[in-house]
């Protein structure tokens, strides 16, 4: 169930990532197409997931030495 909660949050944050950008990039000023926008949503969604990963592994690794410095 873990992949399947991870795959329904990176749909769903893609999914939130190109609707707040069709919301808000016009108030900035910015206009795009819908294909620019559902590509820049794209990006986002990499980004996101490299970050989490990057964060995941960053704590993972603060865990396990700090587990090997308890047991010394």
């Amino acid at each position: 169930m873990s992949l399947v909660e991870s795959i329904a949050n990176v749909i769903v944050g893609y999914g939130i990532a190109v609707i707040t950008q069709i919301l808000i990039f016009p108030i900035f000023g910015l206009h795009t197409t819908l294909a620019q926008n559902l590509q820049l949503g794209l990006v986002f969604t990499g980004v996101s997931i490299v970050r989490s990963f990057a964060l995941r592994r960053l704590f993972e690794a603060a865990r396990v030495s700090k587990n090997l410095g308890m047991g010394s």
